[in-house]
């Protein structure tokens, strides 16, 4: 019988007709735990991360790891292990950074919406950076930074107008995206920054979206970028780092990025050749660490054939596997233990009780109630984007390491959700 096709990372894998990751059954994992069950493969986070890396070497650089993508404080624990910083785009995310044990001193902070608290919050633990996204955000931490009597670290994030050839949903570098300074405003905000009693002027930042699987965007918006520089420093600001952000895509379907350690050399010897190789380099990776890294495990419920498409109801639903529903994402489906029989067409659908609950259209699979079925690439924009949609809890979630596994997160009980619920007032009380 022949096995299907598992894109991504080469840690998850069938052995003796059994799915696993690394060298654990994900039908053991499923036995132990129940389903919907994530389960996420260490060496193949470590192996991403070593991509990035390789070719930072010897140079002045950090990893921040933009933690949207999975935050998890065993993922961010294993991380900041392994040397990375965070990027973090709101003040829960900050939180969680220090409860995984991680300094402060190790994160920088994105995102459009900062509030006054989580401003004040992160000076007080010492963040490394802000990165400011307009120019209505620069006054008001300066404000916060005055009245505190500290001055805030700051990059300001540019808007480079580059398409990077992605989901409009999460391209973020275009004159029409919510994100960054406008290309064409950058210098006056510098200007405006380095005049300001409560910000330090750090470093300069550029990010144009996720998923991106060519290396042209890139290179763009890094000649943007270090055009900028250039003008600013023209001014007699000084630019101490550059961020160059992250956004490398990962294999969903046959997709095919380049490889972190092939495009950084490539932007390196840019860098190189236009002088600023000396500078401080920082770069914000997040779904290319662990995408691939991580499968939602879930048990097919039912088989439901029709005139006119044949569904399968699976355990797991558009509350645990967003993406789908969402973006209409691509995940591989394959089954966990392949049995032989007639292969039908199947949609792959969830039990939420909404027409766009679906993980999967069209997928050829010989099922039978009961079998196990991985969603494949689930490591990335899963779990945490995860919700209680119709009062489902929240999938367990399993770290593998070899032939060792341990359960990271348990799975949510209704007690669980209930827990910050008050009751409503007493009528006539």
């Amino acid at each position: 019988m022949s096995l299907p096709t598992v894109p991504g990372a080469p840690h998850i894998a069938y052995r003796n007709q059994q799915l696993c990751v690394d060298q654990v059954p994900l039908a053991d994992l499923a036995r132990r735990h129940g389903t919907p069950l994530f389960v996420y493969s260490e060496t193949a986070i470590r192996d991403a991360l070593a991509a990035y890396q390789r070719p930072l070497a010897g140079r002045k650089a950090r990893i921040f790891y933009a933690m949207k993508a999975n935050s998890t404080l065993a993922v961010l624990q294993l991380l900041a292990q392994a040397g990375c910083g965070f990027d973090i785009v709101s003040g829960g995310e900050l939180e969680r950074v220090i409860a995984a044990g991680a300094p402060a001193s190790t994160v920088i902070f994105s995102g459009v919406g900062k509030t006054r608290a989580e401003m004040r919050r992160a000076l007080e633990l010492g963040i490394a950076c802000f990165n400011i996204e307009s120019e209505a955000e620069l006054e008001v931490l300066n404000a916060v930074a005055v009245s505190m009597d500290t001055r805030a670290p700051v990059s300001i994030r540019v808007n480079p107008n580059v398409d990077p050839k992605t989901h409009p949903y999460i391209s973020t570098g275009l004159k029409g995206n919510k994100f960054g300074i406008a290309h064409e405003r950058t210098v006056a905000t510098y200007r405006r920054a380095a005049d300001l009693p409560g910000i330090r002027v750090a470093g300069i930042d550029c990010h144009i979206g996720s998923q991106i699987t060519q290396e042209a965007p890139y290179l763009d918006a890094m000649d943007r970028l270090l055009d900028l520089v250039q003008a600013i420093e023209a001014e007699g600001i000084r630019i101490d780092h550059l961020d160059f952000g992250g956004g490398l895509g990962i294999d969903y379907n046959g997709d095919q990025p380049p490889a972190a350690d092939v495009l950084w050399t490539r932007l390196l010897a840019k860098l190189d050749a236009r002088g600023f190789g000396d500078r401080m380099l920082m770069l914000e990776p997040g779904r290319s660490l662990v995408g691939n890294a991580g499968v939602c495990v879930t048990e097919v419920l039912y088989l439901k054939p029709g005139e006119q498409k044949n569904f399968c109801i699976v355990d797991a639903a558009m509350n645990d596997l967003p993406r789908p529903a969402m973006y209409q994402a691509f995940h591989a489906i394959v089954p966990v233990q392949p049995r032989p029989g007639d292969t039908l067409t199947w949609e792959v659908v969830g039990p939420v009780c909404e027409s766009g609950d679906w993980l999967g259209h069209e997928r050829a699979l010989a099922l039978e109630s009961g079998d196990l079925l991985a969603v494949l690439s689930a490591g990335a924009y899963c779990m945490s984007m995860a919700s209680n949609y119709n009062s489902r809890g929240r999938a367990a979630e399993v770290l593998v390491q070899g032939e060792q596994s341990r359960l990271i997160r348990a799975r949510e009980s209704i007690a669980d959700q209930l827990r910050n619920e008050l009751p409503a007032a007493l009528a006539g009380r």
